[in-house]
């Protein structure tokens, strides 16, 4: 039995507006990372190939993919939380935040098909010409202005229902983890060393931010979570007074980065090392006890659910279930193979489940037709198994000696287990692709059926 109200309200101002422009622009970079997926399985293909204009435009691609649909995609559900959570004022401070962004990701899009160099930077791969790294400066700009305006006009914490402050506690300290990434990353661009160029450049750049710019994306998460918990007919055994220090327990080790900063050069090993243990030892201090009450949560209460409970759900455990063997991958990582993107692969999709369960269930909230039930229900079950299958298959291939940042027959796929473990991956892979497809099918056709609904109620008013 649900005692506390888990949900952030939706505010009947521009806010409101605010926040479905953002998860628009969300969805919207996740169909552009769908996009630069075909394009680069089109510019591998024969006979196709020919038509594109640079010859790494495969890598470019890939780092087009990437960011879209993990920094734009995250950035842009953040913007919809912390909206959520802002009073109802500054309106033109959150609509330029939002312009911004559209527009940084609009030269990112261009960029690959720039002459210039695909750069993988861990956390923010780049292409290294002008228009795409233009793009990403308007971009993190926009970002850093919507959470400069979101601190100073965030909604307090103590509210008459404790849940939602907790809610509103955990986007705020999400918004401080990205003002601090900002902050890392200007802190490393001021203080690069000299004799660092190219991918060493942008891998130094990008390190510190990038790693505190993760605990952000977990707050989120984890909002998400207690939301789609509270959707689906789950109580939190924690309460909001624990839940709230279990967020604050989080969030803490990111401002520990400023010793990084303050005792290490930026480039050295101890300035590297630091954060990698940084990440190892603080990752899951609070995803880890959220997610287990909110499994016991759903063991107590598992018989007495709906069917559209039961879909929220699904997208609920799926990614508490990823996000925990990802972290686990983590401790197993000692070389640079497979189990490296197994492990951050964990972590990032479990986010990005909760997100598309968050965003389709937002869907009437903000006035729209609701998700179709039959692809509401089938979205975690075809995207979670799906993503389960390729990062094991990433963790066994790892475990028998695939190396990561390696293609085709550069992996050196000698034995039974490296070629079984790698066709898992794929096989996974091609299962959540589909899932994709469908959420954002789903989404498309929630609009759709707005859009004519609304047609239809003009209609109705001029007869």
């Amino acid at each position: 039995m649900n005692h506390h109200r888990w949900q952030l309200p939706i505010p009947d101002d521009f806010r409101k507006h605010q926040s479905l422009a953002w998860l628009i622009t969300a969805v919207a970079a996740l169909l552009m990372s769908g996009l630069f997926v075909i394009l680069i399985v089109a510019s591998r293909t024969p006979g196709v190939q020919e038509f594109f204009p640079w010859q790494n435009f495969f890598h470019m691609a890939i780092v087009a993919h990437v960011d879209f649909s993990v920094l734009v995609w995250f950035a842009a559900l953040g913007g919809l939380l912390w909206s959520l959570t802002s009073r109802p004022s500054g309106a033109w401070v959150g609509w330029l935040a939002l312009a911004l962004v559209i527009a940084g990701s609009l030269l990112l899009a261009i960029g690959p098909f720039q002459p210039g160099q695909a750069i993988m930077s861990n956390y923010v791969p780049v292409v290294d010409n002008s228009v795409f790294l233009l793009g990403l400066a308007i971009f993190g700009f926009g970002v850093l202005l919507g959470c400069l305006h979101a601190l100073f006009n965030a909604l307090s914490v103590s509210t008459p229902e404790p849940a939602e402050g907790v809610m509103r506690f955990g986007v705020h300290t999400g918004v401080i983890a990205l003002v601090l990434a900002a902050g890392a990353l200007i802190w490393s661009l001021l203080a690069m060393p000299d004799f660092l160029f190219g991918p060493q450049y942008y891998e130094v750049l990008f390190w510190g931010g990038g790693h505190i710019m993760q605990f952000a994306w977990v707050q989120f998460m984890l909002v998400a979570w207690l939301w789609l918990a509270w959707a689906g007919g789950l109580d939190n055994p924690l309460g909001p007074r624990l839940t709230l220090y279990l967020l604050l327990a989080g969030i803490a080790p990111a401002f520990l980065s400023l010793w990084a900063y303050l005792y290490f050069d930026v480039g050295s090993p101890g300035h590297r090392t630091f954060f990698i243990w940084l990440m190892a030892a603080a990752g899951g201090v609070a995803a880890g006890p959220i997610g287990l009450a909110l499994t016991v949560g759903w063991w107590r209460s598992r018989t007495a659910v709906n069917r559209g409970q039961r879909a929220v759900r699904a997208y609920l455990m799926f990614s508490i279930a990823l996000f925990g063997i990802g972290g686990a991958l983590g401790f197993l990582i000692n070389e640079s193979n497979t189990m490296v993107p197994a492990h951050y692969h964990g972590c990032i999709v479990a986010i990005t489940l909760t997100f598309m369960g968050l965003a389709l269930h937002l869907l009437p909230a903000f006035g729209l037709a609701p998700a179709r039930a039959r692809l509401l229900r089938a979205i975690p079950w075809v995207y979670g198994p799906g993503q389960l299958l390729h990062i094991l298959g990433l963790a066994f291939s790892g475990g028998h000696g695939v190396q990561r940042k390696t293609a085709g027959a550069d992996q050196g796929l000698e034995s039974l287990a490296q070629i079984g473990g790698m066709a898992v991956m794929g096989l996974g892979g091609l299962i959540a692709i589909i899932g994709g497809v469908l959420f954002l099918a789903a989404f498309a056709d929630a609009l759709w059926r707005s859009r004519r609904q609304q047609a239809a109620r003009e209609v109705a008013g001029h007869a």
